[in-house]
């Protein structure tokens, strides 16, 4: 089974591939399929499209009925979840079944579990040997992580590649042992990349105003641009496929440096960088420390940065009200908290952010007036704006205007630069 072939070989345009979700709390919504919306982003970012999404319960006749359907219209098929040690985790026999094929125990992973129960001090269950059972000549897809091993059969015309539910096993496997399958799958060669520029201040429309006209740069160009907006951040993505390192770099190398230029001082994070990582980075790059002031966040500002490595050397404080002090959510009252707080805590920088919400429930106008302040050795600043949007909206661009303005101030960028999100 190992070198099947899809019938249409060539590029990743006519790869098509299907992603099959099972599981009972997926259908009915009471679980967020995350795991489809990983999986999906990841073969889009190697250029492999996804021509259909399907999720089925725990239900042996829908199952194989899914199985035997994806099997007939798909080249490639990653099924996930169902690899468990219960009753109603039904993927192998399904699989075994479509096949015609019996299940067969597989020594080698039934030993690989037993020896993880052993290290952690713990004898295996007995219904954990179910996740050894693989259909007849499957191929063997190793999770490195976790008790659920992955496996890969034909059904039809299709490669069906079966991966656990748990996200964390399965990003990896899709990441170290799907996707390049996939990629030999299809007759895809050369190297693929994906650069991110992660910003807080812009919208999806700005943004690709700012964009146009960057030579290579295009929905359908030489290097691919997408946008991904989560509030209150906005992702910007540059897709690019070369013959090798070197060819990707080439392409790709002018459009990061003039992507950098036009999005400016909104450019918080890049790749897998997180905009409280970049502000971490900083104070520890010079050995500073800091407190945190917030009201109405909840603590959301500290909880961003205090789980982070190399925190310990950082964080001094953090302080959680509902009370505003007297001057209310003024930029001036921001600044005053901030020094105050630097003082009590001795720490190198405080940050302080006030926010005085509308009165009433949440309508189309309620909002709220933010206050930042930042203290450091040289004295103060502050910055005042107000956000809309309901109780939610607020709170989460509170937090990322605190954090941005705390890293502008640390970057000596100027932390009062009008953002699309303010109202007047």
């Amino acid at each position: 089974m190992t070198d099947w072939q899809p019938q249409q070989k060539g590029t990743a345009r006519t790869m098509r591939v299907e992603i099959l979700c099972t599981g009972d709390e997926i259908l009915t919504g009471k679980t967020v399929n995350t795991n489809y919306s990983h999986i999906a982003r990841r073969l889009g970012e190697v250029g492999l499209d996804v021509i259909w999404g399907t999720t089925v319960g725990d239900d042996r006749a829908s199952l194989l009925a899914a199985f035997r359907l994806a099997g007939e219209r798909a080249d490639a098929v990653i099924v996930n979840g169902g690899l468990g040690p219960t009753v109603d985790d039904l993927s192998q026999e399904v699989a075994a079944e479509a096949c015609g094929v019996p299940l067969v125990l597989s020594e080698y992973w039934l030993q690989r579990m037993t020896e993880s129960y052993a290290r952690r001090g713990r004898v295996m269950p007995a219904n954990n040997r179910k996740q050894a059972m693989l259909p007849e000549g499957a191929e063997f897809i190793d999770n490195p992580i976790g008790t659920a091993c992955g496996f890969a059969v034909t059904i039809g015309k299709a490669r069906f590649f079966f991966t656990p539910g748990v996200p964390r096993e399965m990003r990896r496997m899709v990441d170290e042992q799907v996707i390049p399958r996939l990629l030999k799958l299809g007759g895809i060669t050369g190297v693929t990349r994906l650069k991110r520029f992660h910003s807080f201040g812009i919208g999806e429309s700005r943004a690709d105003e700012m964009l146009a006209g960057i030579p290579g740069l295009a929905i359908d160009g030489e290097v691919k641009l997408g946008f991904q907006a989560h509030y209150p951040q906005l992702e910007t993505k540059l897709a690019a496929r070369g013959a090798d390192a070197a060819d990707l770099a080439a392409r790709l190398a002018p459009v990061e440096a003039e992507v950098r230029r036009r999005l400016g001082n909104f450019i918080v994070a890049e790749d897998d960088q997180t905009l409280e990582g970049v502000v971490l980075g900083k104070l520890l790059a010079g050995a500073h420390t800091l407190a945190i002031a917030e009201t109405f966040t909840g603590g959301t500002i500290a909880a961003r940065l205090a789980p982070l490595v190399g925190a310990e050397a950082v964080f001094k404080r953090g302080v959680v009200t509902r009370s505003l002090p007297e001057g209310g959510a003024s930029g001036e009252a921001a600044a005053g908290v901030a020094a105050s707080l630097r003082q009590d805590t001795g720490a190198s920088h405080a940050l302080a952010v006030l926010v005085q919400l509308d009165e009433g429930a949440d309508r189309p106008d309620f909002g709220a007036t933010i206050a930042v302040g930042i203290a450091d050795a040289h004295g103060t600043v502050s910055r005042q704006a107000r956000l809309v949007g309901g109780r939610d909206w607020v709170r989460v661009g509170a937090v990322e205007l605190g954090l941005d303005c705390l890293r502008r101030h640390l970057f000596d960028l100027p932390v009062d630069e009008r953002i699309d999100f303010e109202r007047r």
